[in-house]
């Protein structure tokens, strides 16, 4: 089914990479210049670059899903329903927008903002997960998804209206929010999300979703895309636009691609994420203490809060190595996840 119809896939992720290295390219120029700026606080003397690099990645995700509605409108049949393919562009964006909102309130002079002394305030801890609720009203209106989920040791559970008016939601402020909890390091957020897109690809081109391919295969596109600017040493910042992009994503593969308890798995890092962050109600900083070796220090000693307190605890490491680090550790989760599928686990 996938295979047949690889050029509808194919097409758009290579419009959508293209798209957002021109926007990239864009944004980093405009957004310098509008003030929409960050600080890339790692290094010996903190940098300020432009910020909210996502919304690009946001734009080349939603132009590659409409080039392939136009192809399913003018050129073949589309597998998909275009409704729900569409639903699915107006759920990123808007979320997408939450992060911008987010990114934009930049202030003269450092704050007290998640734990450290920033130049870029953002919205309110409570703000954040009242707003990205809006994203799940697009994917709300078409009842998105499959209502019965198979639950591992217990089988499948049909929550009937449920899904849509209660776990979609619920799943819309959670995982944008979480994502946007682990980052600070140049590369980290887009690279990890990169391997979990190729997760969710192997995932949807094998057991046969092709609206899980097809947005899987688009993300990965936008993302490396994002990457070649975003990777050490970066020259833009992804800010909360990108971090809840790749939330809405996500929420979109698992509800649309019948996914759900695969993409558990592989967001487990995430997930962890959460927890270490409420251990300290979330006023955390991920970043390390840099040293006179360039290597950095975590920033609380041997009390972890972050994944990333993990790896600075185990060893002294430079920047680059902690993004490196972590892909690794959710490429794991990939192959775990891959594995509990292929042996009827989940």
């Amino acid at each position: 089914m996938v295979y047949h119809s690889f050029q509808t896939i194919i097409i758009p992720a290579v419009v959508s990479f293209l798209i957002t290295i021109v926007s990239v390219k864009f944004t980093m120029g405009y957004f310098s210049s509008a003030g929409i700026i960050a600080e890339d606080k790692n290094k010996a003397k903190p940098l300020k670059l432009p910020g909210s690099g996502g919304l690009a990645v946001a734009f080349g995700i939603v132009v590659g899903i409409l080039v392939y509605i136009f192809g399913g409108s003018f050129v073949f049949t589309p597998v998909l329903s275009i409704p729900d393919i569409m639903a699915v562009a107006l759920s990123i964006m808007l979320i997408a927008m939450v992060g911008f909102i987010d990114d934009i309130n930049v202030k003269s002079k450092s704050v007290r903002a998640t734990g450290m002394m920033d130049i870029r305030q953002g919205l309110k801890q409570w703000q954040k997960p009242l707003l990205t609720v809006i994203g799940a009203l697009p994917l709300i209106a078409i009842n998105a998804g499959v209502s019965a989920v198979n639950l591992p040791l217990v089988g499948p559970v049909d929550f009937g209206l449920l899904y849509p008016l209660l776990v979609l939601p619920l799943a819309v402020i959670f995982v944008p929010n979480a994502v946007n909890l682990l980052g600070g390091f140049n590369g980290l957020e887009s690279g990890m999300a990169a391997v979990a897109s190729i997760g969710f690809l192997i995932y949807s081109v094998f057991f046969g979703n092709y609206i899980g391919a097809l947005i899987s295969t688009i993300l990965l596109a936008s993302l490396l895309a994002f990457l070649v600017f975003n990777a050490y040493p970066a020259k833009i910042l992804p800010g909360d636009s990108l971090t809840y992009t790749i939330g809405a994503a996500f929420v979109a593969i698992m509800a649309m691609g019948n996914a759900e308890v695969f993409g558990i798995i592989i967001f487990i890092p995430w997930i962890a994420e959460f927890f270490l962050h409420a251990r300290k109600r979330f006023d955390v900083t991920d970043l390390g203490v840099r040293q006179s070796d360039g290597t950095l220090k975590a920033p609380y000693g041997k009390k972890i809060y972050s994944l990333t307190h993990v790896v600075m605890n185990i060893k002294r490491v430079k920047e680059y190595e902690v993004p490196v680090y972590l892909c690794v550790l959710e490429g794991a989760f990939v192959l775990l996840a891959l594995l509990l599928k292929v042996y009827g686990l989940l």
